[in-house]
């Protein structure tokens, strides 16, 4: 009897004695809160996303799509990849067409299937490029992707028109479709900076950039566009007159805004140009940037496809290209002041007619 006893506390001692060194050495190791479960837009960012693309006859078609499929991407554009094309664009503009054979060469062995059908395309894709370079079949084209409810990048000019544009906003709209436009000149970190306050309020702009025109469409959509979205960058929607001086290799274009402000467009054909421009402020002076590559460009879009809000507001799109017609309608009238609500007008009931 006593010897059992003597063995009932000696594993006793013993269980006592394991328990306790059990629980030094639990102290030694807190105990770990659970992993958090990551925020819905670190979620939405992770998720893999599906780009679909309309037209070959642009280089922002393979610079893109560099992009997109890098071996160490942007982080802001993990998960992110061109899965096929839509090839067709131009009918009819030589340096567009002639691109197309070689365009779609390359992009299939960057891994893309092209696909001659745009309802087929659309059906296996998330969102939308519209890299067409010929503004004229925007409509059509920007028509079927909202029909099919994705998110729409329409690279510039967004249309062949300010009609055209007019209404694929109001189709966008109507739809519930998110659509953005812009030139990647927006984007550069110096213009930004001026944007969000740099030099206090933006009291005037002189922008510029090369201007190569295309007789199908409106002067300043072709190239100027890109000077002139520096101006609207700066100075923001609200132009009320436009008056135009051109010669064969320049342009000079005066908006004079509805509160007095006063931005200029020049447009060089000939001898050094670049990108660029100066802004005024409140504060002070400030250089726009030059084109500062595509990336600034294709991070904005993957997060408005991501996220369904447009980082340029419509109306701004739409008075920037009442700005560049307008130039238009007073090279037309010898150069007289325009005034770009009687433009808009015009274009809002040619729009009408479009539905």
């Amino acid at each position: 009897m006593m010897r059992r006893s003597i063995r009932v506390t000696w594993k006793a001692t013993c269980m006592a004695t394991w328990l306790a060194t059990c629980a030094v050495a639990l102290m030694a190791f807190p105990a770990q809160a659970p992993a958090a479960e990551p925020a819905p837009e670190a979620k939405a960012a992770a998720a893999p996303l599906r780009i679909g693309m309309i037209g070959l006859d642009t280089s922002h078609c393979l610079e893109f799509t560099k992009l997109l499929h890098a071996e160490t991407p942007d982080p802001r554009l993990a998960g992110c990849r061109v899965v096929a094309v839509y090839p067709k664009g131009s009918p009819d503009i030589e340096s567009s067409v002639s691109r197309v054979p070689d365009y779609t060469a390359k992009i299939r062995e960057m891994g893309v299937e092209v696909i001659d059908d745009l309802p087929a395309m659309l059906a296996r894709v998330d969102a939308v490029l519209l890299e067409t370079n010929d503004g004229r079949p925007h409509l059509a084209q920007a028509r079927a992707v909202i029909e099919a409810g994705k998110p729409l990048f329409i690279d510039k000019p967004v249309a062949g028109s300010l009609a055209d544009a007019i209404a694929i906003y109001r189709l966008a709209k109507a739809r519930g479709v998110p659509v953005f436009s812009s030139s990647a000149l927006r984007f550069g970190a110096a213009t930004q900076a001026v944007r969000s306050g740099s030099i206090g309020e933006v009291t005037g702009c002189d922008a510029w950039s090369p201007c190569e025109v295309e007789p199908t469409h409106p002067d300043l959509f072709w190239y100027g566009i890109h000077g002139c979205e520096l101006l609207f960058t700066a100075m923001g929607p609200g132009v009320k007159t436009v008056t135009r001086t051109t010669t064969a290799d320049f342009e000079f274009v005066t908006g004079v805004w509805a509160d007095g402000r006063i931005g200029t467009f020049r447009g060089i054909r000939r001898g050094a140009g670049g990108f660029g421009g100066r802004a005024f402020g409140t504060k002070g002076t400030a250089a726009l940037g030059g084109f500062e590559g595509y990336a600034p460009l294709v991070v904005e879009i993957v997060t408005f496809f991501r996220t369904g809000k447009p980082p340029v507001d419509p109306a701004e799109t739409l008075d920037l290209y009442a700005f560049m017609e307008a130039a238009d309608e007073s090279r037309r009238q010898g150069g007289v002041p325009v005034d770009v609500a009687e433009v808009k007008a015009r274009a809002e009931q040619s729009a009408d007619e479009r539905r």
